[in-house]
Parts: structure tokens; C-alpha cells; sequence
């Protein structure tokens, strides 16, 4: 099938269906009767995770969960024979993943009866990106607390370990614990500020280009050896992935951090497992605040493991400061990681299920990064 368009002389000009549809950024299906799938475009095939050969074998049945309300929605449309509009559908399932929330539009296509085409336009990465310009400003708020923090507090504590110190060397053996124990208590508030004075920290960060693949190995070899030395950790790698312009250290705190995460929420499972993914993802596209400028996030880095997954509650603010599920935790992890993210113009999103939790790491590419760098920022890169 081809698209008549009038061409640089006037003359029509045959163009290929799929191309033009190919060319759109949106998933879309053409349905046919049984609910076969006739076509699919490159933005389908990427949204369901399968190939247009593999979706026509296998019809929307399989495609799509049971119960699912685009099934009566296509039977809306035949009996109507006018085009419908249904939003916010949620089409999550273990097969194309979950937090798939979608608006559909769905039309009757002329040529042949019963035939429906179907636009799924993604709701998820516009809301998560909304969701992370608010998490760059609950940081950007905790920065300023940082600072003040870190002035009014760590001078007190000081003279408190000081003078716990002088009580120890005059002390009672019985009461030498309890000096101690003020000594220990002191020097972690003292640590909490430490981490806290991190987001205050605005001063330009060099940044060279580096091989993310480099960094997961490191992250890797100190997970396996260390704090997750029970789990299995598992690559799939994209070899042909470009650098990314980064700074080494920070990136290889990011990925510490997340993996971190990942293995105490695998604490006492005897199949757990950790996946380090990258991959090369164009189509997500961010505005530069204060420009009319737009960056492409291509870069696509991901740790998935199969715990018990993110309290249903707790996934809207993870990244928030002070949010954590953790008896002993701070809070402040996460934060950092959505922080250090923002600070090289990207973005970190999170999906999770049981058996399923994904830390999705978006970001540009060496060029696009370059352009956008302030020149203080460059380092010796």
C-alpha cells in the first residue's frame, strides 16, 4: 500500500504506508477481524516488545492482557463506524512490563470493513519526567537545608565528641560504654550531615567522556565481592553503545548505590538475581529550562532485579529525600542518585512489580552533552 503525495514537480509520488508510519513516534496497530494484527510500526514493536512478524502470529490476544479495555473498545468502533478516544488505560503485563499507561485512539480504517487502527500515545514517560523535575527541585530545596545544616550543626557535635572523650579517660569502667556510645552517636550524625553537604555541593563537575561498560564492571567487581556476593549479576550489554559524558566517580556512586538497593531487597532470597542492561533508545526528548532548545536521552542504562519489588505508596516519592522503606535508612540514597542524574541532564525512572524492579537511567549522548556543557564544566576533556 502507498501514500499518493504530490512530489517537487507536481506529479504524485507513490511513499509506502509503513514508512510514513514508521516515521511517527507513536505505537500503532492496525487491527484486522479476530483481532489479527495486520501491521505494526518500529514505535509498536519497540512499546511491545516484540517484532511486527511476531505480533501478527500471535494476534492481540497474546499481546494484550485479558479483560484489557481496548477489546471492547475495538468492538465500539466496528459497531459505530466512528473513530473513539479512551484515556489513561493501564496495559501493563509481565510480558511488555508494567506502569504501561496509555491514551488510546482507535479508528475504523475505510478500505475494508472491520479493519481498526489503533494509536497508543504513552502517558508513563511524560508523567515520570514531570515526576523528575520535581524530584531536581525537592533536591534543589534540600541543597539550601544542607548548607545551613552542615555550618550549625557539625561545630556543636565536635565539641559534644570532645568532651565525651575527656569523660572517657576519667571515667568508671562501668560507665565507659555509655562515652562511647556518645562518641559513636556523634559520629554518625556527623556522617549523616557529610552526605547531606553533598547536595549542597554546586561547584562544577569535570566530566570526560567514559565508557559506561567500563563503569557496571567496576560496579560489578565490588558488588560480587562484597554486598552482593550472594546474587547472581548478569549483563546485556549494547557493544556499540557511545561514551557518555560523565564524571567516572559520580556515575560509579549512581550504579553502587542502585545495585546496592537491589541486593537488600534480595536478602534472603536464594534466586536472586541482578541485570546490568544498556541500550541505545532514540526518541525521548527533554526542553532545556531557560532555552528553546530540546535534548535526545538515546542512552539507556538499566538494573533490574527480581525481589519483592517497591511498596505501591512508596514508588511515587522514591526519589524524594527523607523517603526510604528501610529501618536504618536515611532516605538520602536516592535522592542523590535522581540529583547527580539531573546534574548531567538526564533522567532516572523506576518500574516495579514483584519479581520485577527497574532503575532506568536516561541520558545524551558525548555530542549532545558537549553542547549543552558549560565551559567550566568541561575539565580537561
Amino acid at each position: 500500500m502507498a501514500l499518493a503525495l504530490a512530489g517537487k514537480n507536481g506529479r504524485e509520488e507513490g511513499v509506502p504506508a509503513l514508512a510514513v508510519l514508521n516515521a511517527l513516534p507513536h505505537p500503532i496497530l492496525v487491527v484486522g477481524g479476530g483481532n489479527a494484527i495486520l501491521s505494526a510500526n518500529q514505535a509498536a514493536e519497540i512499546f511491545f516488545g516484540a517484532s511486527a512478524a511476531v505480533m501478527q502470529r500471535d494476534g492481540l490476544e497474546r499481546l494484550v492482557p485479558f479483560g484489557s479495555p481496548l477489546f471492547p473498545l475495538l468492538e465500539q468502533v466496528r459497531e459505530r463506524g466512528a473513530a473513539i478516544t479512551e484515556y489513561r488505560v493501564d496495559m501493563s503485563s509481565p510480558r511488555i512490563g508494567s506502569d504501561k499507561l496509555v491514551d488510546i485512539y482507535a479508528s475504523p480504517v475505510t478500505v475494508s470493513d472491520g479493519y481498526v487502527s489503533v494509536m497508543l500515545l504513552p502517558r508513563s514517560v511524560t508523567e515520570k519526567i514531570d515526576r523528575q523535575l520535581t524530584h531536581r527541585g525537592a533536591a534543589r530545596t534540600v541543597m539550601g537545608l544542607a548548607a545551613m545544616l552542615a555550618h550549625e550543626i557539625k561545630n556543636p557535635l565536635s565539641g559534644i565528641r570532645g568532651a565525651a572523650q575527656l569523660l572517657e579517660s576519667t571515667a568508671a569502667e562501668e560507665d565507659r560504654g555509655l562515652t562511647r556510645l556518645i562518641c559513636e552517636e556523634t559520629d554518625r550524625i556527623a556522617s549523616l550531615v557529610d552526605r547531606m553537604e553533598t547536595f549542597g555541593d554546586a561547584r562544577p563537575v569535570e566530566r570526560h567522556p567514559v565508557n559506561i561498560h567500563q563503569v557496571l564492571e567496576r560496579v560489578k567487581t565490588l558488588a560480587s565481592s562484597g554486598f552482593a556476593r550472594k546474587s547472581r549479576i548478569h549483563e546485556e550489554y549494547d557493544p556499540s553503545l557511545p561514551p557518555v559524558l560523565a564524571n567516572r566517580d559520580q556515575l560509579l556512586q549512581v550504579f553502587i548505590n542502585l545495585v546496592k538497593n537491589a541486593a537488600e531487597a534480595l536478602e534472603g532470597q536464594s534466586d536472586g538475581e541482578i541485570i546490568f542492561r544498556t541500550a541505545y533508545r532514540p526518541g525521548i526528548r527533554l526542553s532545556v529550562p531557560g532555552t528553546r532548545s530540546r535534548v535526545s536521552l538515546p542512552l539507556e542504562f538499566t538494573v533490574i532485579d527480581n525481589g519483592p519489588g517497591v511498596p505501591d505508596d512508596l514508588l511515587p516519592h522514591l526519589f524524594d529525600p527523607f523517603v526510604t522503606s528501610k529501618a536504618n535508612g536515611t532516605g538520602l540514597g536516592l535522592a542523590l542518585v535522581a540529583k547527580i542524574i539531573g546534574d548531567h541532564g538526564g533522567i532516572i525512572e523506576c518500574e516495579s512489580q514483584p519479581r520485577r524492579t527497574m532503575f532506568r537511567i536516561l541520558m545524551p549522548t558525548l555530542e549532545q552533552a558537549s553542547d549543552e556543557l558549560d565551559p567550566k564544566e568541561a575539565g580537561s576533556s
